[in-house]
């Protein structure tokens, strides 16, 4: 969690994304103890309500979980729901568009697949 936040994107989400990032890269593993509110809010200088909206959001998506009296914990298969997330989000933010515009373009499927692999 040693990414800087930035001011294009609502701090909140920011939290969400990092914390998701470090359960793509193994940084935090399922069921392990992720950073308190308390914590986050100290180490980004940010406000904990704040930090707990972030968290929050992931609460909400089934990522992470709450153990009464100790704190928020990775579940169990959040790595497998990150990623389908972000691919579903990649899909819906990129693939889409560059469907739409190959197509406007008349770029033919086998020539958008070669120039994806860099052999245009």
């Amino acid at each position: 969690m040693n990414e800087i936040l930035k001011q294009d994107k609502s701090i909140y989400l920011q939290i969400s994304e990092m914390i998701e990032n470090d359960i793509l890269r193994n940084v935090l593993l399922e069921e392990e103890k992720v950073p308190s509110t308390n914590e986050l809010a100290k180490f980004l200088k940010i406000n904990p309500a704040t930090a707990a909206k972030g968290i929050n959001l992931l609460v909400e998506a089934g990522i992470l979980y709450k153990k009464r009296g100790i704190g928020m914990f990775v579940a169990q298969g959040a790595k497998k729901a990150v990623k389908t997330k972000r691919k579903n989000a990649f899909y819906e933010n990129y693939i889409k568009s560059l469907l739409t515009e190959a197509a406007s373009l008349g770029i033919a499927e086998e020539e958008l697949i070669e120039m994806i692999r860099g052999k245009f």
